[in-house]
């Protein structure tokens, strides 16, 4: 639908080509820069279609869609590398705000909730993309959603996660031209999922092949997940005192909680989906705690209005990558508390903490608590929503 809205405004633009996907059509800019000139004229200057340059019409096209109201959800380079999923969430952006429609003109519809969703499918695919390839498996992704469907990526990510639980004999490697050899690929990987205790209730080899995007995304979380799990009892199994016991989402969040207490602080995160981390403070405490002086506290704010969280998030993501944490996630993330995003840049703070002291720090949190029980079940239960991981690809191949 959002491509049959786009084409008519170019068609009555002048634009001479047809726009059949998100990525290659739009590459050069030049389709946005129409787009833009139809449905605001007044922020449009002639510069942005007679510059030769991609790059610079695509930085253009960004500086035009922001005077829209248009968050920035993609860079230049997205569009110039034809980021699908990104442009698709920036096309349903500058729909949102500026859709050109009259009242007699229903051909395309698309609801604020249906944008939102696409940009979180933007973000998602994001994360699973740098999560995987930062993995250092055989394959390079490009494109998660179409790179899985052959089910070969995912039974790298497997090996590589669970090294021994798939059965190379029975896959096969791309290029594949039979269909049913994808499907054979794609039903091995539902099947250990299910050994491994996934949640894949509605998830079958044949959902894989088609693309599904909201099954792919929950089996990609439980991956994601199960790897930063897998990682942080590697740690804890070569310190004292571990006693066999495996780190549950509760242990993360009553050992971030007891950092932060240990440290002076007075802030809480009483579980993942805690509003008040909005603010970015928690985390920038917790950073300060696990390393102090960090956190250059005179460039923090209070996090009240929209721009100081921005601000706060942004620093957040900064200052663990500065640490070496291994960060996917974007600031939006943390202001929204996304809650898979917020268990996995918790625990990549963990896993660098325990890294660099390998001592029994989860025994300094007190027992979960159950608010933190039910952080646990909400995410190891949902299967629609999904978000970023933490897996370094030293750390992953030397621990894997």
């Amino acid at each position: 639908m959002l491509l049959r809205w786009m084409n008519h405004h170019l068609k009555k633009a002048g634009y001479k080509k047809t726009v059949n996907n998100f990525s290659s059509d739009v590459k050069d800019g030049e389709a946005y820069a129409y787009l833009l000139k139809a449905l605001a004229p007044e922020t449009s200057p002639e510069t942005t279609l007679e510059t030769k340059d991609p790059d610079e019409r695509a930085k253009m096209v960004l500086e035009q869609a922001e005077k829209l109201d248009c968050k920035r959800y993609l860079t230049p380079k997205d569009i110039t590398e034809g980021s699908a999923n990104l442009n698709l969430a920036f096309v349903a952006q500058i729909f949102q705000h500026r859709n050109g429609l009259t009242s007699d003109i229903k051909q395309v519809t698309l609801t604020q909730s249906a944008s939102r969703d696409d940009v979180l499918v933007s973000r998602e695919e994001r994360a699973f993309r740098m999560w995987i390839n930062s993995l250092g498996v055989g394959s390079y992704v490009n494109n998660v959603f179409e790179d899985v469907r052959n089910g070969w990526v995912l039974l790298e990510v497997l090996d590589k996660v669970s090294p021994g639980s798939v059965n190379w004999k029975l896959a096969s490697k791309p290029p594949i031209k039979l269909p049913f050899r994808k499907l054979e690929n794609c039903n091995q990987v539902v099947k250990i999922g299910k050994e491994l205790k996934f949640s894949l209730v509605n998830l079958a080899g044949n959902d894989i092949v088609q693309g599904n995007k909201k099954l792919i995304v929950a089996l990609l979380w439980q991956l994601m997940r199960f790897n930063i799990l897998q990682l942080l009892n590697r740690l804890r199994s070569h310190s004292k005192g571990s006693q066999g016991k495996q780190i549950t989402d509760a242990d993360i969040l009553n050992w971030a909680n007891s950092k932060v207490k240990t440290s002076g602080r007075t802030s809480r995160m009483e579980s993942f989906k805690d509003k008040s981390l909005s603010n970015g403070v928690f985390f920038l405490e917790l950073l300060s705690a696990v390393q102090p002086r960090v956190v250059n506290w005179k460039v923090v704010t209070k996090g009240e209005a929209d721009e100081e969280k921005k601000l706060n998030a942004t620093y957040i993501i900064s200052v663990a990558r500065k640490l070496g944490c291994s960060v996917f996630l974007l600031p939006e993330d943390i202001i929204e508390v996304n809650q898979k995003m917020i268990l996995t840049l918790t625990a990549s703070i963990m896993y660098w903490s325990l890294l660099r002291q390998p001592q029994p720090e989860i025994s300094e949190a007190s027992e979960p608590s159950s608010m933190a029980s039910d952080a646990t079940s909400d995410i190891g239960s949902e299967d629609g929503a999904s978000t970023a991981a933490p897996s370094e690809s030293e750390e992953a191949n030397s621990l894997s």
